[in-house]
């Protein structure tokens, strides 16, 4: 069967993709913007990407067409598609039917996290040698595809609670049918679809409700956001996890970077994890993951060994490059980072476990609020507030953006600029690292953000 995707270069398009090819179909697909990891990725599995959405890509018409939840009525792919009554489905829709039936699906959902807990919770099974099946929304290390089928019933998928295209408004962790599922938190997001929290906790209470009697739900300890859904009604077994506190799953810190920290579970302890992630948000992934490997049988003394070598995710504070620059007075070093945080409670949380793991060391901030929901402005009130943690914050000023950003940066608890030229962005960047013997530049955006990363890595290299 020819399969043709549109919007095939988002994370969790492509993905499904590589699983199609995997499947023994022929696959291909398009996209506005085609960029790495994902491109790469794709090209890789063969399969052919299409810049754009000229209908000419439709001959020979493929057997199906699956439509991404960034396509709209009024794309020329969409309206074709509909023109000429061509079988068409969503992806989660086609993941359901062709991928997951039948198999013992560990959900990982939540506004921040899903990703990384995902790719902890695919590492840990495959360490434990149940070689499982698993969809994730971006690239992790530890395997050399964001997607596979796997060779047992165990298959990870990363559980968004976004919708499932625009004929289908569902969220997409609904088709998913979890036995095993995890909320690591719940916040306000994705405004261009959700009109209020509350609406975003029916879609995850949707998905509680068809947990089965004998599966179970995995749950932060206390979290009010996360309880009302739960509250809502739950039919499965429970457990929940926390730093401190009284969670079924507890880790004690070591360190405050959340580098080092004790795992016990209902008190007894299950074994030190230590890993070169920060960040308190990273540890409470790992307990949920952790937790989940469990309720398939690893045990969690392998689980713990397994999060020591869990190493990360592409773009989730990725180290891009660590560039020692001459200088009149000496040399100074500069590590450049890529991260996909794109919510201020993500930037917030990221931002404090770097800077417990470097000190008083400089760090500059690169932002490009990219996300529909920073676009319009939604969480305009606390953007500002979520960099406290840095010294220097540079914000970009995309096309499309709908409110001021001026007020977030003369509100600011530290220095910061707008800037809306991307050369400018990398000149000031490497200006303020150079202000110091050792700097971090923290990269932030969910999208390409104009090829900056290497950009800015070429120029810093040139210097020297």
């Amino acid at each position: 069967m020819h399969i043709h995707i549109l919007g095939i270069c988002g994370t969790f398009m492509g993905s499904l993709a590589i699983l199609a090819r995997e499947l023994g179909h022929k696959v291909s697909g398009c996209d506005e913007n085609v960029y790495p990891p994902m491109s790469t990725q794709l090209e890789r599995a063969g399969i052919d990407i299409y810049q754009g959405f000229d209908t000419s890509q439709f001959s020979p018409e493929p057997d199906l067409v699956v439509i991404g939840n960034a396509m709209s009525r009024g794309n020329p792919a969409v309206e074709y598609v509909l023109n000429s009554a061509l079988h068409y489905t969503s992806g989660p829709q086609w993941l359901c039917e062709q991928v997951l039936q039948d198999r013992w699906v560990l959900a990982c959902s939540g506004t921040h996290g899903k990703t990384t807990t995902s790719s902890m919770l695919a590492w840990i099974l495959e360490y434990a040698g149940m070689a499982p099946g698993y969809l994730i929304g971006g690239v992790p290390k530890n395997f050399d595809v964001s997607a596979r089928l796997g060779e047992t019933p165990f298959f990870v998928i990363e559980a968004d609670e976004y919708d499932s295209a625009f004929f289908d408004k569902r969220s997409k962790f609904v088709h998913y049918r979890p036995r095993t599922a995890i909320i690591n938190n719940l916040e306000f997001d994705h405004a261009d679809i959700f009109d209020s929290i509350d609406d975003i906790q029916k879609q995850f209470h949707h998905m509680v409700r068809i947990v089965p009697g004998n599966g179970m739900v995995i749950a932060p300890e206390g979290v009010e956001s996360v309880t009302k859904v739960l509250k809502k009604g739950c039919w499965s077994g429970q457990q929940s996890f926390s730093i401190g506190g009284d969670g079924d799953w507890r880790a004690d810190l070591l360190s405050d970077d959340g580098s080092v920290f004790e795992i016990l579970f209902q008190g007894k302890n299950c074994g030190r994890v230590n890993w070169s992630h920060t960040g308190q948000h990273n540890v409470s992934n790992g307990l949920a993951a952790i937790a989940a490997a469990r309720h398939v049988g690893v045990t969690p003394d392998i689980a713990v060994k397994a999060l020591c070598e869990f190493a990360g995710v592409k773009r989730r504070m990725e180290c891009l490059a660590e560039i020692k620059v001459a200088s009149d007075s000496g040399s100074y070093s500069v590590k450049v980072y890529d991260d996909f945080a794109h919510h201020p409670t993500a930037i917030a949380t990221t931002l404090q476990g770097l800077r417990a793991q470097v000190g008083t060391e400089k760090i500059v901030v690169l932002i490009e609020p990219r996300s529909n929901t920073m676009r319009m402005g939604v969480h305009q009130s606390v953007l500002g507030q979520s960099c406290m943690e840095a010294d220097d914050v540079l914000w970009y000023k995309p096309q499309g953006v709908d409110w001021d950003l001026d007020d977030v940066v003369h509100h600011s608890p530290v220095p910061a600029k707008l800037i809306d030229n991307l050369d400018d962005l990398i000149s000031d960047a490497i200006m303020l690292s150079a202000l110091a013997e050792k700097s971090h530049i923290v990269i932030m955006s969910n999208g390409g953000f104009g090829g900056v990363h290497q950009k800015l890595i070429d120029q810093l290299s040139e210097a020297n």
